[in-house]
């Protein structure tokens, strides 16, 4: 492939760093693929008839010998006081079937992120990230009338976003590697991955003000379309390396391929992943245990608040969306600022990677358990379960810092397959916290019950803090140049045998 050239006289390449234009492209297709990820969320509490529903739910209650009895009747919260403005919906999906409707979305996440991450390693990660928030935007705008037509069919479109959004972490992660220069690592990782929040955020409020104003219908039309502009954006300012980019300085693209030691030569090289060093290395397997138990907490606070604002404290569609949404706000704003602070704590000599992505990860693990502690002992007080709940939520920013960003710091040659490794596991919290949720509440729709989900919840939190706490690591590890050092030994025989210690990103990552 011929190597792009900037044109003479860019204004876009010279006035504004085309890595940036990248993170933030980036941050807005994570966005995109969250919004439309968790609307369902909201806007399900205005498609199901809750009448039918609550009749089914004291059937079962008079048939069943230990339903509801179990339930001390002071766990249950009074509402507001105010009237529930939403009309029932068509649905009378039960607590079960909601929460598989829910978790089907990770099906197809599980089974395509390995695939996309070699995809994206071998050929183009450009290509594989419009794949997913295009199928995503059309699987939304299919929704409606899917719906309508069968719950089958509406499992069916969870799924095709499922498959969309199980390759845009492994993606990013390869685009990353390419452009963030190693004392930028944090906080183009945060600008990117914290637009699941943003996107979070911005899904809850619309969805709830559209369910609530212009029907459930709404939320899928006008947040499916508004998307497609993205596709658009993305194919003109977008390239897979600085070396391929058209819209960059010189200067620019010289920082980055210097600090990274990289260039067209080895953009071209695509090693052969060493699986038994990668599955045996502490630092690695650190980050799995990280991600898989955090994504338990995560996907708990993400998928399920809003059953737990409806069910518990009884919040009408319109409050839930908003008192669910600000938390998420709150951890974008928390997300970058500490990624700053540690990129500059970093760059100063002052801490080194590994203590970064530590902090980061305790602040993304620790405060959210001890704030669920405390939610399972609050009760009905509405206004500090709320304010506990924030906190929690915008402490979880600390994992895009954290171990989110740590495959880039101990593989960047592969920083797209350990994503995708890590992912995969980590999505089972995905397709299981629904499911256990919907079976722990079926007819208790009580405090006592969402107890024992928070319980289960902190437990992991506490293995999570102890293996990153214990094997985490920010350097390079020395399986991530084998496959490349050694054919450049035989080529130049009379270079320093000890070549893979002296790499330009080895020399950044260790001054560091």
């Amino acid at each position: 492939m011929v190597e792009a050239v900037p044109a003479k006289g860019n204004v876009l390449g010279s006035l504004v760093p085309a890595r940036y234009i990248l993170a933030v492209m980036g941050s807005i297709a994570m966005a995109i693929i969250y919004g439309l990820k968790v609307n369902l969320s909201v806007a399900m509490v205005a498609m199901l008839n809750h009448t039918a529903i609550g009749q089914l739910g004291e059937h079962h209650a008079d048939t069943s010998s230990n339903a509801t009895a179990s339930a001390p009747q002071d766990e249950v919260c009074q509402g507001s006081g105010g009237p529930e403005m939403l009309e029932d919906g068509p649905f009378t999906w039960s607590e079960p079937l909601q929460g598989t409707i829910l978790s089907c979305y990770f099906w197809g996440y599980f089974f395509s992120q390995l695939p996309g991450a070699r995809i994206a390693e071998l050929f183009s990660a450009k290509w594989v990230m419009l794949f997913s928030v295009a199928i995503n935007i059309v699987c939304t705008l299919l929704t409606p009338v899917m719906a309508r037509a069968h719950y089958v069919a509406i499992i069916a479109m969870r799924i095709g976003e499922g498959i969309g959004g199980g390759v845009t972490f492994p993606a990013m992660h390869v685009m990353l590697a390419a452009w963030a220069p190693p004392n930028e690592r944090s906080i183009m990782s945060a600008i990117v991955y914290a637009g699941t929040a943003l996107g979070s955020v911005i899904s809850m409020l619309m969805a709830g003000q559209l369910a609530g104003n212009l029907g459930w219908e709404s939320v899928f039309y006008v947040m499916g379309g508004l998307s497609c502009a993205w596709v658009i954006l993305w194919l003109w300012l977008i390239q897979d390396t600085p070396s391929k980019q058209a819209l960059i300085s010189l200067e620019e693209r010289e920082l980055i391929t210097s600090q990274l030691g990289t260039g067209k030569e080895t953009e071209e090289k695509k090693p052969p992943i060493p699986w038994k060093a990668v599955l045996t290395s502490g630092p690695f397997l650190a980050i799995l245990i990280a991600h898989t138990c955090s994504n338990w907490g995560w996907y708990m606070l993400l998928i399920e608040l809003p059953f737990y604002m409806k069910q518990v404290l009884k919040f009408n569609i319109k409050e839930n969306a908003a008192v669910t949404a600000i938390p998420f706000f709150t951890l974008w704003l928390f997300s970058i600022a500490l990624s700053k602070t540690l990129d500059i704590l970093r760059g100063k000599g002052k801490i080194t990677t590994t203590i970064a992505r530590k902090i980061g990860t305790l602040f993304a693990s620790a405060v959210p358990m001890v704030c669920l502690l405390i939610l399972c002992y609050i009760g009905c007080n509405r206004a500090a379960a709320v304010a506990v709940m924030a906190i929690g939520i915008t402490t979880i920013g600390g994992m895009f810092c954290g171990f989110l960003s740590n495959h880039i710091d101990i593989a960047p040659n592969y920083a797209g397959t350990l994503m995708a490794i890590t992912n995969t596991s980590a999505t089972l919290p995905g397709i299981i916290v629904p499911v256990f949720v919907g079976v722990m509440t079926h007819g208790n729709q009580t405090i006592g019950a969402w107890r024992v989900i928070f319980f289960v919840t902190i437990g992991l939190y506490v293995i999570e803090i102890l293996a990153y706490m214990i094997f985490g690591s920010g350097e390079e590890q020395s399986w991530n140049r084998q496959a490349i050092e050694p054919e450049k030994t035989e080529l130049n025989s009379t270079e320093k045998p000890e070549h893979t210690e002296n790499t330009p990103l080895n020399t950044q990552i260790q001054n560091e």
